[in-house]
């Protein structure tokens, strides 16, 4: 499942296994924002089930991603982010 746009170079092979959430080198797509929420939301749940049903190894592995995909979504956000400028007005010299 794709996010957005890999950074590694062409026919490099990933070691990730599809799980771009976890990818250092992913360009996350803007347009993938409420799918990456869905996954964020779905990790915070699964992680609170495998802590009431003792599975330790699983919330270790959920709780390495959640960081991973708030971080997606930060990405996503810096880069949606419109940043304003304040540019002075111009002024005409006056002729003596």
């Amino acid at each position: 499942m794709s996010f957005g746009t890999c950074g590694r170079a062409f026919s490099t092979p990933c070691v990730h296994e599809h799980a771009c959430v976890r990818c250092a080198l992913l360009r996350p797509d803007p347009a993938q924002r409420d799918r990456l929420e869905e996954i964020r939301e779905n990790l915070i749940a699964r992680i609170a089930e495998a802590e009431c049903e003792g599975w330790l190894g699983e919330v270790e592995g959920l709780r390495v991603s959640l960081p991973c995909a708030e971080d997606e979504l930060a990405q996503i956000m810096r880069s949606t982010a419109r940043a304003s400028v304040d540019l002075p007005v111009p002024r005409f010299r006056e002729e003596p």
